[in-house]
């Protein structure tokens, strides 16, 4: 164990075994939801007449102040006889926190534009490349060490991603335009690149925090983060005037008016149990298993985007998912190693 880790393990207030383990079930479970749910709904957004990129982007960290509810159920549950400071974040952390958020609201944006004009099925295979960038910064940022079984998974995702390029003809939704395509597949992986160093950069944050992690702070970390990146959203929007004339949008939305700002709520909520989730695994584990949490999900993102928009799954793809489950067998059995 290295000074880090060491540094870290002595600032992580360590709940009990029990009932880490459900919070961290707990939090694969949200997990699940958002990652499985989210991509459908915005896509959903997009297949029946929405169009407005920052919009869509906003959506995904807007509902922030669902979080309040927990953090003050958490609150007026805590232990009176422990000072108020402890429970709440301190500068530093919140400071992290918002350079982070800034960065989730950029990434909003490339994800956003990314699955505008590709498949869901298409782009839950190349957000699986987030293993393999979360892999990397982690080896550069704090030293994770690398084993032949991921060095091996690594390179089969990355095959994975490299076939489903090169068979982007097939694959591509009608109106779509190859450089649309192409766009929508290189911010789809840069997306994933990103959400890499923010994963990361959050269990750094926590360990440079100089003050007892507990998970309510850990909620009020993702609250800020969230805020910045909304914020960052909304600047972008009000400049592109994506905000403007949305009842005209929903009056030409193929599903109606009352189905379009349903989905655009639903939207808001499922992603902040994506948010609620990683942050959740983070604090109960690593940047680097959450990162493989993600990933292990994504085919199930996959599967549900077939099933609901009747999505082409060619050959191509299955080779790619196939691909991509060997490197999640290869992980996970170097981690059992």
């Amino acid at each position: 164990m290295d000074i880090q880790d060491k540094r870290e393990d002595s600032l992580k207030v360590k709940p009990p075994k029990v009932m880490k383990l459900g919070l961290l079930i707990l939090s694969c479970a949200f997990s699940f939801s958002g990652i499985t749910g989210g991509p459908l709904l915005l896509k959903l957004y997009f297949v029946h007449g929405g169009g407005k990129k920052w919009l869509s982007s906003w959506l995904q960290t807007s509902g922030f102040p669902v979080m309040i509810i927990p953090l003050a159920i958490l609150y007026f549950r805590r232990d009176p006889s422990l000072p108020k400071t402890e429970f709440f974040a301190s500068r530093k952390l919140l400071f992290y926190a918002s350079l982070i958020g800034i960065v989730q609201g950029i990434n909003n944006v490339m994800y956003s534009y990314g699955l505008s004009f590709l498949p869901v099925s298409t782009s839950a295979l190349l957000y699986t490349t987030q293993l393999v960038f979360t892999s990397f910064v982690s080896f550069v940022w704090i030293k994770q060490k690398f084993t032949p079984y991921s060095i091996n998974a690594i390179a089969v995702i990355i095959l994975g991603s490299v076939l489903l390029g090169i068979t982007r003809s097939s694959d591509r939704p009608p109106g779509v335009t190859n450089s649309q395509y192409l766009l929508g597949f290189f911010l789809s992986i840069a997306s994933a690149a990103i959400i890499a160093v923010i994963l990361v950069g959050t269990q750094v944050a926590f360990a440079k925090a100089n003050q007892a992690m507990t998970y309510p702070i850990a909620l009020q970390f993702q609250v800020c983060l969230c805020f910045f990146a909304t914020v960052s959203c909304t600047i972008g929007g009000l400049i592109n005037k994506d905000f403007m004339e949305l009842e005209k949008e929903a009056s030409e939305f193929d599903l109606g008016t009352r189905t379009y700002y349903f989905v655009l709520v639903s939207n808001m909520v499922v992603w902040q149990l994506l948010f609620i989730g990683r942050m959740g695994t983070i604090f109960c584990s690593s940047s680097l298993f959450a990162g493989v949490v993600s990933a292990t999900i994504l085919p199930f993102s996959q599967i549900a985007a077939v099933l609901t928009f009747h999505e082409n799954f060619s050959g191509e793809k299955g080779m790619a998912l196939a691909l991509t489950l060997w490197g999640f067998a290869s992980y996970f059995y170097g981690s059992y190693r």
